[in-house]
């Protein structure tokens, strides 16, 4: 049952995160990519601190600044590139190949050898992502392409060496500071990049709380707690819970048609989603996660 518990609460990072596009369309200023990211992560990161009283030591500098522009100064770089060049439903289906990615460096990085039956469900996922948000009219371009690809490889290392890079300090610590390195990173290029933000109204503020608070701090929270108690790639699986959000929401919220392939991919999403967690399970991947990552990060810091 516990491993259930942190399962279903992992997965509600990646179903709060479907909620980004909606968000930013109906409540946010258009054009100001960097900037928002800069509003999501530094503030939350801040806050976190305030609250956790946790700053990493000198030695884990590095690793921090690694990780957070991994998970996020350079993922959400990429992924706003690759939103502006590529239709929403290629860039979600680019975004979509990070599960294989995340089991190809967890046996690299980590020595976990993911079972045939995960590989199968990650493939069959991504499949069915492609059916759920993929439109006939879908373009191809090239920076957008690599813009897509390397935000999905950027965000399963950052997945992988979140598990590898464990500080034996609580989840939320590790949390706010991955989100303040990663804000910190991407202040300079939005200073660089963008204009000034125009005067911001009350549905503003509240979609950028909303992402901040609950699309950063609270997820990435239960993102990297998950990491930490199931393992990378039992996580990276949940991913695919995004875009089947974004559609759901879409759906309900903006009144868009729900086709009978957008229906069959979802329900292959989810299908694989459980047959992934099972072989995972089976496989016995996640069974001493607490004591590995408290032990690996002992030697780590050791050696630091």
């Amino acid at each position: 049952m516990p491993r259930m518990q942190d399962i279903a609460l992992t997965a509600l990072a990646p179903a709060i995160w479907g909620s980004t596009y909606l968000v930013t369309t109906e409540a946010l200023p258009a054009g100001y990519p960097v900037t928002l990211a800069v509003l999501r992560a530094l503030p939350a990161g801040l806050l976190l601190l305030l609250v956790t009283r946790s700053l990493p030591p000198r030695a884990w500098l590095g690793r921090v600044f690694a990780l957070g522009a991994f998970n996020f100064a350079l993922f959400w770089t990429l992924l706003f590139v690759a939103a502006y060049r590529l239709p929403g439903g290629v860039a979600a289906t680019l975004g979509a190949t990070q599960p294989l990615m995340v089991l190809a460096l967890s046996r690299l990085l980590l020595g976990t050898r993911a079972p045939l039956t995960a590989v199968i469900a990650a493939a069959a996922g991504l499949g069915g992502v492609a059916l759920l948000v993929l439109g006939p009219g879908a373009a191809l371009d090239p920076l957008g392409i690599a813009a897509g690809l390397g935000g999905a490889a950027s965000m399963a290392a950052g997945t992988v060496l979140s598990r590898r890079w464990q500080p034996p300090v609580p989840a939320l610590s590790f949390t706010a500071w991955q989100l303040t390195a990663g804000g910190l990173l991407l202040l300079p290029l939005a200073l660089l990049l963008e204009p000034a933000l125009p005067p911001l109204g009350a549905a503003n503020l509240a979609g950028l709380a909303w992402l901040g608070l609950i699309g950063a701090a609270a997820t990435y929270w239960l993102w990297f707690r998950g990491i930490a108690r199931i393992g990378p790639g039992a996580v990276a699986m949940l991913g695919m819970m995004s875009p089947v959000t974004a559609v759901a929401l879409g759906w309900l919220w903006l009144g868009e048609a729900l086709t009978p392939v957008q229906r069959i991919g979802a329900a292959i999403v989810l299908v694989s989603i459980w047959v992934g967690q099972a072989a995972v399970r089976r496989a016995g991947r996640a069974e001493p996660v607490h004591a590995k990552t408290h032990k690996r990060s002992a030697r780590l810091a050791n050696s630091a």
